[in-house]
């Protein structure tokens, strides 16, 4: 009941709604994740559950109000290295509509994605166990790209110059809304930037929206 309180004010405190099936397959999500953590290490090891909830599932959350922007219908999200399902994975959990492809070239931690997909059910989710390499094209056109804490922006975003369409939004997870990364990018521009507040720790997180300028697709 603990973690079920606090993971509802944390969504509360960040304005976010969502249906009871929704919370309880993160929650039961999480448990898995605690159990798979004592083998695997997806997490620094003996993350309380606090903090999982948190620094994870609602962080992982925060993508939603860029990820149900009008005209989002029939969207698609590539989640790039990521690991434990985050944000991806979480993400799904959230919008069953949202079509979510996970990329963890890790063996065991697609095991573990695999697991979770198939324990809550979630036929919106598709695991591939591989390695995005820098300058690759991909056979799908995204509508999002995101990835956390795989590489900084002026590293992550010359890896998919190849990987995004016309139509593409790469959102990029930060601390702060710091948005020199895009001298150093100069075939990206800026599209948008949302920010906010962990509910419980109050550490700020800003989600920067880039694409790749029109003349450089």
């Amino acid at each position: 009941m603990r973690n079920r309180n606090q993971l509802l004010i944390g969504l509360a405190q960040l304005g976010l709604n969502l249906p009871a099936c929704s919370v309880d397959k993160l929650l039961l999500y999480c448990d898995e994740l605690q159990k798979w953590n004592k083998k695997i290490n997806l997490l620094a090891r003996d993350t309380p559950v606090e903090e999982i909830i948190e620094k994870h599932f609602l962080d992982s959350l925060t993508l939603l109000p860029l990820l149900t922007r009008p005209g989002s219908v029939g969207a698609s999200l590539l989640d790039v290295g990521s690991g434990a399902g985050l944000p991806g994975l979480v993400v799904a959990v959230a919008l069953p509509d949202l079509q979510v492809t996970l990329l963890e070239p890790r063996q065991k931690r697609t095991a573990f994605l695999r697991h979770i997909v198939r324990t809550l059910a979630l036929t919106n989710v598709l695991v591939r166990e591989e390695r995005l390499e820098p300058g690759e094209k991909l056979a799908t056109e995204f509508t999002f790209i995101t990835s956390r804490a795989v590489a900084a922006p002026d590293i992550l975003l010359p890896m998919l110059a190849q990987a995004v369409g016309p139509a593409t939004r790469v959102i990029l997870m930060q601390a702060a809304d710091d948005r020199q990364f895009l001298a150093s990018c100069p075939n990206w521009e800026f599209v948008e930037s949302y920010q906010c507040q962990l509910p419980f720790s109050g550490h700020p997180r800003a989600l920067t929206v880039v694409r790749k300028q029109p003349q450089s697709a």
